[in-house]
């Protein structure tokens, strides 16, 4: 191996949001840091996750209001998207965002080594026959689509796949109900293909079980096949599509194309573990405690290769906490867990913050109170598909402290986040309930339940 490099504060082994973010206020504090990213800067959240899907649910989006268009009176003809005019605006909008992080990653004197890392030893990094030394080590190195060893599983796609997709297929069967399944198949089938869901249990099983079911009756109304309780030991081709093993077909099959949507595994087997044994669990992800420290002194982790709260918001903010502790003099901070609002970006989509129903009973028994508004939403009641919207606020206590709000329907994943703030701050239902409502509106529903 070469000799070490420049002297160094901190290593982060990886360049995804959490990564970058955690990289950057550490040079804001004056740390001298070195970045190991061998593929495209921004991780999955950038290249292959939040950014272009939340892109092609605007497109789907536009299709849905194209049809509410028609339905209230406007003289617009159905159109169907022009796939590479569309990618290329996605892929001009991603380039931008990794131009901004070389822009930022230079000015704040960062050292960007486009190879993969390996632990030598605690302090010692590989990357690639260079040797870098510091004493702060980060672990970002995200996680993976999961692959199972199913018959035929590769003739299907991963959620990697999808956006490598130049043309909208004409069927698609969904394996997975979690939010990657819902989402997808949402997009696809607004944008014109036949989808079918299969979920080996109910859709998103860690939300509330309420808007679970409201999202799978929704979808069915839509016309989306929503298959509850269904196991796919396999695929195979027939007739020149593809067949999933285990499920009765009638009208639905052969699909054109089958999305595996079964989860997400991490990027641990290729970071030197055998040279730092740092403590996994079960699935491989790297065990933490709340201040990010790993089983080995000096080497930390962040992100979807711990396992903990797989959002991009939440990598970034352990990221720049661990930074303000290691190198900005706050020796306390540290991200606290409970309480971070998520969304599920569906047709329509839903979101929740705190506990859910199930979760609140389980802890808080008899002392838990639960308000719910169930409504069709002006603008859908205005065309000929209405949709119905659900919230709940899930309180406890003598002084009905909320501890869970849950919603479903059109611009839930824009009001969600100011509630968030009320949940954090601690906000009882008598304060939601002295607010005055916004008319008319979705939101003001949570200020009116009874």
């Amino acid at each position: 191996m070469s000799q070490p490099l420049r002297a160094l504060d901190y290593i982060v082994i990886g360049g995804g949001s959490g990564g970058l973010a955690s990289a950057l206020r550490a040079a804001r504090h004056g740390a001298r840091v070195a970045l190991l990213e061998p593929n495209a800067l921004g991780g999955t959240c950038v290249n292959l996750g939040c950014v272009p899907k939340k892109a092609m649910w605007y497109a789907a989006q536009t299709a849905h209001e194209l049809q509410r268009a028609r339905e209230y009176g406007f003289d617009i003809r159905s159109g169907v998207l022009d796939w590479s005019r569309f990618l290329a605006r996605r892929q001009d909008y991603i380039e931008r965002i990794q131009d901004s992080y070389r822009t930022r990653l230079k000015e704040s004197g960062i050292e960007v080594i486009p190879a993969r890392g390996q632990l030598v030893e605690p302090g010692r990094v590989d990357a690639q026959g260079r040797v870098l030394e510091a004493p702060h080590v980060l672990v970002a190195t995200g996680g993976r689509p999961r692959r199972l060893t199913l018959p035929g599983f590769e003739k299907g796609m991963l959620s990697d796949d999808f956006f490598d997709l130049r043309s909208c297929p004409r069927s698609v069967a969904v394996v997975g109900g979690g939010y990657i399944g819902v989402e997808l198949a949402g997009v696809l089938h607004a944008l014109g293909a036949r989808v079918d869901l299969y979920a080996r249990s109910t859709l998103l099983s860690h939300y509330d079980e309420e808007l679970g079911q409201a999202l799978a009756d929704s979808m069915r109304a839509d016309g989306i096949g929503v298959h509850l309780h269904a196991l796919v030991p396999g695929l195979r081709e027939l007739d020149g599509g593809l067949v999933l093993d285990g499920i009765e077909h009638s009208m639905a099959a052969p699909y054109e194309r089958v999305l595996w949507a079964i989860g997400r595994v991490p990027n641990s087997r290729c970071i030197g573990l055998e040279n730092v044994p740092l403590s996994l669990d079960a699935e491989g992800h790297v065990q933490t405690d709340d201040w990010q420290n790993t089983s080995v002194r000096g080497v930390y982790a962040i992100g979807d290769v711990t396992g903990r709260d797989e959002l991009t918001p939440v990598a970034i903010a352990a990221g720049r906490k661990l930074s303000d502790r290691l190198f900005g003099g706050q020796d306390d901070a540290h991200l606290e867990y409970a309480n971070i609002p998520s969304v599920v970006f569906a047709h329509p989509p839903l979101g929740m913050v705190g506990l859910t129903e199930a979760q609140a009973r389980q802890r808080h028994g008899d002392n838990v109170r639960v308000y719910r508004a169930c409504f069709t939403p002006m603008q859908s009641a205005l065309s000929d598909h209405p949709q119905r919207s659900l919230m709940k606020l899930v309180c406890s206590g003598k002084d009905d402290r909320v501890i869970g709000v849950h919603l479903f329907g059109p611009g839930s994943d824009e009001m969600l986040q100011g509630f968030a703030v009320a949940v954090k701050m601690g906000a009882r239902k008598s304060d939601f309930d002295a607010t005055v409502a916004i008319h008319p509106t979705s939101a003001e529903e949570l200020v009116l339940m009874q």
